[in-house]
């Protein structure tokens, strides 16, 4: 099937690991013109010639200023965009006695913040694609808490929250929202947090290649009459009925 991204413009964040890297290589693969960035000036730079991205660029999502000087590098290199893929590092465990008020607000722009001064400022750019796509990447905390991950629940629901609400306000102009909610992914998140994929109902942990896929389906010519879903990446392990 062609998705029909070729030569599309996208920016995805936090792409030298992990889920972004699987988004940004799946992007690529389907032909997407793929801006890159991390925090990290050579992990972002070694991921970029590996995956033979657009361009790629070192920035600090969680401060003011960084989101900004992100996608105008982006719309320099690219032209202008046509996805913004938003994604960052989830906030450190713990519960809510052990976490102190200082590490609520670090949440707060880490996760939140970052994704309101991202799509500000790409927003314009979108409208005027014709094929405007925003892919959220959360986490299956958004619909089904985790222990010892108060942060992440609490903060990342507020994402959630915004998709929701810019689905609606974006609809008219064309551009989908969607959010993705993974659990399970073999990533260093999921070795940091030493979870088990046996607790799967797959009895295994998904293949980052499997989250990438979702994310350029959402972003594709076919699913443009999707938007203000959350589709989780879990192997079935959501509990709920919705």
């Amino acid at each position: 099937m062609d998705l029909g991204l070729k030569d599309r413009r996208a920016l995805v964040t936090a792409a030298s690991r992990g889920l972004g890297r699987a988004c940004a290589e799946a992007l690529a693969a389907e032909g997407a013109e793929v801006f890159i960035s991390s925090r990290d000036a050579a992990a972002i730079e070694k991921t970029g010639n590996a995956i033979r991205a657009a361009g790629w660029f070192a920035a600090d999502v969680s401060k003011p200023g960084g989101p900004e000087g992100l996608v105008e590098q982006a719309r320099a290199r690219l032209g202008g965009l046509d996805i913004l893929v938003v994604n960052a590092g989830g906030p450190p465990p713990g519960t809510f006695q052990s976490t102190p008020l200082e590490s609520w607000e670090a949440a707060f722009h880490l996760t939140l913040m970052s994704a309101v001064r991202l799509v500000k400022a790409a927003v314009s750019d979108l409208k005027q694609s014709g094929q405007g796509r925003i892919v959220f990447i959360t986490s299956i905390s958004i619909r089904q808490p985790i222990g010892n991950l108060i942060l992440s629940n609490s903060v990342r629901a507020s994402v959630a929250g915004l998709a929701k609400t810019l689905s609606r306000e974006l609809a008219p102009d064309g551009v989908t929202v969607n959010s993705l909610a993974p659990d399970g992914i073999l990533t260093d998140r999921i070795r940091e947090l030493k979870l088990s994929g046996a607790n799967s109902p797959m009895g295994r942990f998904g293949d980052p290649a499997e989250f990438g896929a979702a994310c350029a389906f959402l972003c594709s010519k076919q699913a443009g009459y999707i938007t203000g879903q959350t589709l989780g990446v879990d192997g079935g392990s959501l509990l709920g009925v919705h």
